[in-house]
This record gives structure tokens, C-alpha cells and sequence, in this order.
């Protein structure tokens, strides 16, 4: 496995056998579960892997949580090694954003709710991170949890939108036995407070389960969500959406998905405080059934 920081030393590597396919999983580090069942699915996918880790300080609005962002670079880089990649990219900073910077992509309808409303500019960061990323591995491929569903809807609207030749994968969203997403963020939560993030997964349940057992309106499914946050101690809601699952619109009501749909009828999802904690978590709902 190589481990590389700059540019010239990641092309080399690329560009080093021209038959070779590429599979790129872009990270900010402190690895999970999550993040290695990209890594597996990049492996099955191509026949070279590459990571990057770079913690984007473009993406963050508030100093103290950038500085507090978790972080264990050895302990990445061993469970790296150990799922068989192929080449790993950790940029400082002033190499991904040198002094005098001042090129960033912002992508328009689909960043502007949910985490861009609660989150200003992070999308902004997100993109201009994820283009540079693309362009430095040039990858065929490029691999994101479905966890973050809003960055994934906005690095697909990026690649489409200015032409990238690769194909954006987005892969389930993996979860800790008590169905808690996996999380760089997790171990920030106490012992005393964890139980308690469980709330958003079993919130997003009760929406799906309330859709499953006839019920369309948007808004009755989010007031289901609520109750269930508002009825956890130290939990406090940011925002609770039931929204297309591609443009991330708000709904009014929940229609069944087209057949031949590759999404299904809406996207739930959420954003809650645990304690002082900021977690994020979805569920689509409505899959569409399978067309003769």
C-alpha cells in the first residue's frame, strides 16, 4: 500500500498501469465499518483501490468543531492496509487549498436544504473537495454511504452536471447492532448518552412503518418522527424531512414510486442533537417493486 501526500506521487501511482480501473473512496478519516464496506465494495468493483483522507476544513462553519473532528491517521492507515488498498492520499491543507485559493463549486437546488440550511456553505466545501479529489485519482468509479444521502444526491448532480467520466456509487448505510448509523461522530457520545442516540433510527422506523401501513401525508409522517425525538431524553431535533428522493423537495404527500424507478417514493431523514452531538440519519421509503 502506498501512502502518498502529494499530487505528482498520486498520479504516478494512477497512471502506472494504463489498463487498470480505478475505484476511488474519498474520506475524512477516524475509520469505520462504514467507510471499509466502500473500501470492500470499490475492491469488488475495480482491480486498484484508493482513499483519501483529508479532514475539508472547507466544509466546516464552526472552528471548535473542526478542531475536535476525531481523528487516528495510524489506526486508518492499518485498516487500510489490512483491506488490501492499493493507494492512500492524505494532503495537508495548504496543498489542497494554497495560499491565494479561490475557486469553489456550488451546486444549487439540492444543496439548499436540509444540512445546507442547517449548514451553510458545507456543500460548497463538499464539492469543491469531491472535484478535486476526482481530478487528482481520476478514478472510474467514486464511492459514498447512503448515510449522507444529500451528499450523495449533490456529488451526483457535480459528476453530471460538469462531465466527470466515472460513475458515482452509493453504497447502504451500515449500522451498529441497535440500528445506530455508523459514525465518525459516535465517539463523541458518552457512555451515559449513547443509548439515546438510538432515537433517530427508531423515528425514521416509525415513519417508515406508519408509510408502510397506509399512510401518505408527509407532514403526519414527520410528526410521527418527532414524537418519537421528543421523547428522548437529552435529544433536540434540528430538522425532520420527508422529501423527493432525488431533488429532496419537501413532499405534501407521499405517492407510490414508478415501477421501474431506481428510488424509491421519499427520503426520511433527520438531524438531531444528542447531548451536545449532531447526528444525521435516513430511510427511503416506498421501494419500488420489481416490472416484468
Amino acid at each position: 500500500m502506498q501512502v502518498v501526500a502529494d499530487i505528482a506521487a498520486v498520479r504516478r501511482a494512477r497512471h502506472a498501469d494504463p489498463s487498470a480501473t480505478w475505484g476511488l473512496v474519498p474520506t475524512m478519516g477516524f475509520l469505520h465499518e462504514g467507510h471499509l464496506s466502500l473500501v470492500r465494495q470499490a475492491r469488488r468493483d475495480n482491480s486498484r483501490v484508493g482513499v483519501s483522507i483529508f479532514v475539508n476544513p472547507a466544509q466546516f462553519q464552526n472552528p471548535d468543531d473542526l478542531a475536535t473532528y476525531p481523528r487516528d491517521p495510524e489506526r486508518d492507515l492499518a485498516l487500510l492496509k489490512q483491506e488490501g488498498v492499493d493507494l492512500v492520499w492524505t494532503p495537508p491543507p495548504e496543498l489542497v487549498y494554497p495560499p491565494g485559493y479561490q475557486t469553489y463549486i456550488h451546486v444549487e437546488e439540492v444543496s439548499r436544504p436540509l444540512e445546507g440550511a442547517a449548514r451553510p456553505g458545507h456543500f460548497r466545501g463538499v464539492a469543491t473537495v469531491v472535484a478535486k479529489l476526482m481530478n487528482v485519482f481520476q478514478p472510474q468509479r467514486v464511492y459514498f454511504g447512503q448515510k449522507d444521502a444529500q451528499q450523495v444526491a449533490v456529488v451526483k448532480h457535480l459528476v453530471e452536471d460538469l462531465n466527470f467520466p466515472l460513475t458515482v456509487v452509493s453504497c447502504p448505510t451500515v449500522r451498529e447492532p441497535d440500528g445506530l448509523a455508523m459514525s465518525s461522530r459516535n465517539v463523541l457520545l458518552s457512555p451515559q448518552v449513547r443509548p439515546h442516540a438510538t432515537c433517530l433510527f427508531r423515528a425514521l422506523q416509525a415513519g417508515s412503518d406508519a408509510f408502510a401501513q397506509g399512510e401518505s401525508q408527509a407532514e403526519a409522517l414527520r410528526a410521527v418522527m418527532r414524537t418519537v425525538v421528543n421523547a428522548t431524553p437529552m435529544a433536540r431535533i434540528d430538522y425532520v424531512s420527508v422529501a423527493h428522493p432525488e431533488t429532496l423537495a419537501e413532499l405534501d404527500v407521499v405517492e407510490a414510486a414508478a415501477p421501474r424507478s431506481s428510488r424509491g417514493a421519499a427520503l426520511l431523514s433527520l438531524a438531531a442533537f444528542v447531548d451536545e452531538v449532531r447526528l444525521i440519519d435516513n430511510l427511503t421509503v416506498g421501494e419500488p417493486a420489481c416490472a416484468d
